[in-house]
């Protein structure tokens, strides 16, 4: 979800809808789409909508060997409206977004990430 939003944003696009595709052993396949509540490119927009897309496939035992997140319906970020947020949180979580990006674009994609894919410094 992180790589999905950083590219929208690259681009100056923002998705309208997401489609998230599972394939599991033996061949079977769920696919389901879902629109965003507003246009939108960022990753915590994007993270909400793919749990909400992972907890409706029910998922129990099946073996997941495939999983695809698709932005669609895509549109150029000058075509859309930021609303204004009271919510000083998520404001504060767009601003750093804003800083990561900038960060990834001077050093690289891979120098900042969720924390659960580091390893402990030893």
């Amino acid at each position: 979800m992180v790589r999905l939003g950083t590219l929208l944003r690259g681009r100056a696009q923002v998705a309208r809808a997401v489609t998230l595709t599972l394939t599991f052993a033996g061949g079977g396949r769920w696919e389901q789409s879902c629109r965003l509540a507003e246009p939108s490119a960022h990753d915590d927009d994007l993270r909400l909508l793919a749990y909400q897309l992972m907890d409706a496939a029910g998922l129990q035992r099946g073996r997941l060997t495939g999983l695809v997140l698709k932005a669609e319906d895509l549109i150029g970020v000058d075509q859309t409206a930021e609303q204004i947020s009271l919510d000083g949180a998520r404001e504060d979580r767009l601003l750093a977004e804003t800083v990561i990006d900038r960060v990834r674009a001077k050093v690289g994609p891979r120098v900042i990430g969720p924390a659960a894919v580091y390893r402990r410094a030893s």
